[in-house]
């Protein structure tokens, strides 16, 4: 299993949408589309759960695509290493 950040979303994007856009390349087990608590409006950024091969496509098909005028930027999500960051 691979967790992909989707990046650069118009801020009308919808759920919906956000599936579909992955289903043609796959299996989506998990998303989550982030949205501003005030405004209900994407934030921009999304994850999306796809087993590899299929993550994989979706990576070649979709980064550089332009969606209602924003260039999405799709990869592979990488664990935070180390630092202090956060709260404590």
């Amino acid at each position: 299993m691979i967790r992909l950040r989707v990046g650069n979303l118009p801020s009308d994007m919808n759920e919906k949408e956000f599936n579909e856009m992955f289903a043609e390349f796959g299996r989506v087990f998990n998303y989550e589309l982030t949205r501003d608590i005030f405004t209900g409006r994407c934030r921009g950024f999304g994850f999306v759960d796809m087993e590899g091969h299929e993550a994989r496509a979706a990576i070649a098909g979709l980064n550089g695509k332009t969606v209602k005028g924003n260039s999405l930027r799709v990869g592979e999500e990488r664990a935070r290493s180390g630092g202090r960051g956060g709260r404590r």
